[in-house]
C-alpha cells in the first residue's frame, strides 16, 4: 500500500507540475526535475521559460500542497484517537478557525514579534491551542464526552470565531489586508514561494515523527482511558502533550495555507478502510494519501474554472460536506445500536 501510494504521489506531483495555464509535457517535467538532481546529465532541449514556470511558480505550490495535505491528515488521525471520536477534525472542531482568527488579529493590529512569516505562525498556534482546549472543556463538562457534544462544541466555537474574523474583515480598510484575511478564511496555496516552505516542512516532518513514535500509545487510547491507564499510559499527560503538538502543526499549516477543511476527516477514514486501525500503519498511509489528495485538489482548484481560480478550502469543503453527513448518519446509527 505504501509503495502504491508513493507512486500515486509521484504521479500527482508530475501532473500538478505539467498542467496549468501553460501545459508542459510530462517528459520535460521529469527531465527538468532530473537536471536539478543531476546537473549536466540531461541535455536541456526545452524552452528556457519552462524552467521558470516549473521551478519558480509551480513546484513550490505543489510541494506546499503536499506538505499541508500530509500534515492535516496526520493531525486528523491523531485527533480522532485522542478524543476517541471518528468525527474529530481540525476544521470541524474549530481549531482551524481559531488559528485563522489569531493570524488575522495580528495582521489587523499590525503587531510584529518574530518577523513577517513567523509572527502569523505564532499567533495561529496560540489561537488553535486555545480553541482546542475550549472545545475539549465544553465537550467534557457535565459528564461523558459524546460525539454529538464534541461536534456541537466545535461547530459552535467555529461559528463564533468565524464571526469575529468577519468582524475584523468588515473593519479593515486596506484592500491588501482584506485579501489576506480572505486567504486565511478560505484557504489557498497560490503564490507560494520557496522561502515559505522550510518552516511548515520541518514542523510537519517532526510532528509526524513524534506521532509515529507515539503510535503505540495512540493505539492504547482506542481501548479506552481506563484500559490505557491500566497498561501504564499517563492519559492526561499524554493527551496534553499531543494537543500541544497537533495545535502547533495546525497553526503552522493555517499560517501558510489558510483554513483548509475536511482533509483531516476524510483521509483517515479512507485509510482505515484500507489498512485497519493500527496507527503504525494508518499514520504513514494517511500522510501519503493526504499529500496526494491535496495536490490533486489544488490542481482542480486552478484548472476547473480557469482563468479564475477556486479557493482550495472551498473545493475541499464541497468534497468533505457530503462525506461528513454520511459519516454522521453512520455514527448516529452506531450509537443507537449500542444503546
Amino acid at each position: 500500500m505504501l509503495v502504491l501510494l508513493g507512486a500515486a504521489l509521484m504521479v500527482a506531483v508530475v501532473v500538478g507540475l505539467a498542467v496549468g495555464s501553460v501545459s508542459l509535457p510530462p517528459t520535460d517535467v521529469v527531465a527538468i526535475l532530473g537536471q536539478q538532481v543531476f546537473p549536466g546529465w540531461i541535455d536541456p532541449g526545452w524552452p528556457a521559460t519552462y524552467d521558470t514556470i516549473l521551478l519558480d511558480v509551480r513546484l513550490p505550490r505543489v510541494l506546499l500542497a503536499g506538505i499541508v495535505g500530509a500534515g492535516l491528515s496526520a493531525v486528523g488521525t491523531a485527533l480522532q484517537a485522542l478524543v476517541r471520536n471518528p468525527l474529530a477534525d481540525p476544521f470541524l472542531l474549530g481549531i482551524s478557525s481559531g488559528a485563522s482568527l489569531g493570524a488575522v488579529t495580528l495582521l489587523v493590529t499590525g503587531a510584529t514579534v518574530l518577523g513577517t512569516l513567523a509572527t502569523p505562525m505564532v499567533a495561529a498556534f496560540a489561537g488553535s491551542m486555545v480553541t482546542l482546549a475550549a472545545v475539549y472543556a465544553l465537550a467534557s463538562s457535565g459528564g461523558r464526552m459524546t460525539t454529538t457534544r464534541l461536534v456541537l462544541a466545535g461547530v459552535a466555537l467555529s461559528y463564533v470565531l468565524s464571526a469575529l474574523t468577519d468582524l475584523l474583515l468588515s473593519t479593515a480598510s486596506d484592500p491588501h489586508l482584506m485579501a489576506s484575511i480572505r486567504f486565511w478564511r478560505l484557504g489557498s496555496v497560490a503564490g507560494t514561494e520557496w522561502q515559505t516552505l522550510p518552516i511548515p516542512a520541518i514542523v510537519v516532518l517532526v510532528g509526524l515523527a513524534v506521532l509515529l513514535w507515539q503510535s503505540g500509545s495512540l493505539n492504547l487510547l482506542l481501548a479506552g482511558e481506563e484500559s490505557a491507564g491500566t497498561l501504564g499510559l499517563d492519559v492526561h499527560r499524554f493527551r496534553t502533550g499531543m494537543f500541544v503538538l497537533v495545535s502547533l502543526m495546525t497553526g503552522v499549516m493555517v499560517a501558510v495555507s489558510g483554513a483548509i477543511g475536511f482533509v483531516g476527516l476524510m483521509v483517515p477514514h479512507a485509510v482505515r478502510m484500507l489498512v485497519g486501525a493500527d496507527h503504525r500503519r494508518v499514520l504513514p498511509t494517511a500522510t501519503l494519501l493526504g499529500a496526494t489528495f491535496l495536490i490533486l485538489a489544488d490542481l482542480a482548484a486552478r484548472t476547473v474554472a480557469a482563468p479564475q481560480e477556486i479557493q482550495l478550502g472551498v473545493l475541499t469543503a464541497l468534497c468533505g460536506g457530503p462525506f461528513f453527513v454520511w459519516l454522521l448518519r453512520r455514527q448516529t446509527r452506531r450509537e443507537k445500536a449500542d444503546r
